[in-house]
Order: C-alpha cells, then structure tokens, then sequence
C-alpha cells in the first residue's frame, strides 16, 4: 500500500503521513487515484445539478477537483503554455518552466481550461457524468505516465527525473494499462475510443516537449493530463449530445 499512499500524496492534498516520497512505487497507482478523485468530482457534480443550475454545479464540482488536487496539474499547463509559447532556446524555456509566476500564455491556458471544463460536464446528463469522469481522470494521468516510460527526463532533478529515474517498465505498463482497463470498465468499447484520444494526445504533448526541451518536466506531465481532460471532456460532451454514454454499456 506504499504505492497507494505515494500515489494519494503526490496527486491530492490528503495528508497521507510523513514518509519518504517513493516515485517509482506510485506510478502504476497514479491512473487510480485519479479516476478515484473523478469519481468524487462527479458525485459533486450530480449532487449540486439537484438543487442548482448545470453551469453553476459544474463549475462548483470543477472547482472541487482543483482543491483536492491542489491545482497541480493546472500549474504544469500555466507554466508550459508560458514557456513553449514565449519561444526561444532550451534553456529559455526550461528557464520559463521554472519560474513560479504565470505570463500571458499561462493565464490565458487556464482560463480555457476551466471555461472548456465547465462547460462540457455541464452538458452531461448525469450518468454520463458518474462514467466518464473518472474514465477521463484515469487516462489523464496514463498519459503522463505513457510520457515517464517514453521520454527521457530535460533535466536532473525536479520531479519528472525523480520518476524518470525510478520508474521501472512494469510500473509504467502498469499504469497505462490500468487506465485503460478502467476506461473499458466503465464505458465499454467507448473506452477504447477515449483511451485512443489520450494516447493521441500525450503523443501530441510528447513531440512537442521532445522538439522544444529534449524531454519532459514534471510540469509538462501536468499540461499532458490537462491536455487529456479538457479533450476527453470535450468527446464526452459531444457524444452525450447525440444521445451517447446516457445508458451504462452493461445494461444495454
């Protein structure tokens, strides 16, 4: 359960106890809590639709999310969107990376981001909320992983080199296809579809970290699973217009 509690206390604020921080044992529990932290998302989504507005609980449950997270993931799209953005050389835009306040870019990332969140899980009905967040929550976090087991790591220490360097190939198989056995679980082969989506878009994330920075920081694993999100969210809702994900695949 080491790996269980690593996994909690590097992706929420729970306070999961003072231990040494173990990289490597949280990896294949990262798509898990996730989808773990979705689910909670999404009860709070159909639990404030009962007594307010779509806009409004959407809005409320995208702002719990946040909270339990502790923005960290929506810090690592400010600060990307700021540094591949802005231009320049490597070591400008690692430099960006590092920089703790947010430019132009990086506000502009993370209004979109809660404007295009908001606005998707409002237009889910809400069993279409209770399957896909946390399907969507889960393979946002494979996706980063997928980029741990891919990508080698821009620079020497920060906390993408410390998964980097710890993270063995059972872990990151196991952590992308656990998020995908829970995509598939709760949406059937609509999880495939999903599942192809975040591959495409961490490949999209990858390439352009790979081009800009040689690798990856642990701020672009945060604009990955954002990436993956915001456009799942954004198929989810599309589907849902059309009548799809309102019935679970096995009561059909």
């Amino acid at each position: 359960m080491r790996g269980l509690r690593a996994a909690v206390g590097l992706l929420t604020r729970i306070p999961v106890g003072t231990g040494r921080f173990e990289a490597a044992s949280s990896i294949p529990w990262l798509p898990f809590v996730g989808a773990v932290i979705g689910l909670v998302v999404a009860a709070g989504f159909v639990f404030l639709a009962e007594v307010l507005p779509g806009l409004a609980a959407a809005a409320l449950a995208v702002m719990l999310g946040i909270v339990i997270t502790g923005a960290l993931h929506e810090d690592g799209l400010a600060d990307s969107a700021d540094a591949f953005g802005a231009g320049g050389s490597p070591e400008e835009t690692l430099r960006i990376l590092k920089d703790p306040t947010h430019g132009t870019y990086g506000v502009i990332a993370l209004v979109l981001s809660i404007v295009l969140r908001v606005l998707s899980l409002a237009a889910l009905p809400a069993t279409a909320a209770l399957l896909t967040l946390p399907t969507v929550h889960a393979l946002g976090r494979g996706g980063a992983v997928g980029l741990i087991g891919f990508l080698p790591p821009a620079t020497g220490d920060g906390l993408g080199a410390a998964h980097s360097r710890s993270g063995s190939a059972f872990g990151i198989w196991g952590g992308i296809l656990s998020a995908v056995a829970i995509a598939m679980a709760l949406l059937g082969w609509w999880g495939a579809l999903f599942a192809a989506f975040a591959g495409a878009g961490a490949l999209l994330i990858g390439l352009l970290a790979m081009r800009r920075i040689s690798g990856f920081t642990g701020d672009v694993l945060g604009a990955t699973e954002q990436v993956i999100e915001i456009g799942l969210l954004l198929v989810a809702a599309a589907l849902a217009s059309s009548g799809g994900l309102s019935t679970p695949w096995w009561s059909l």
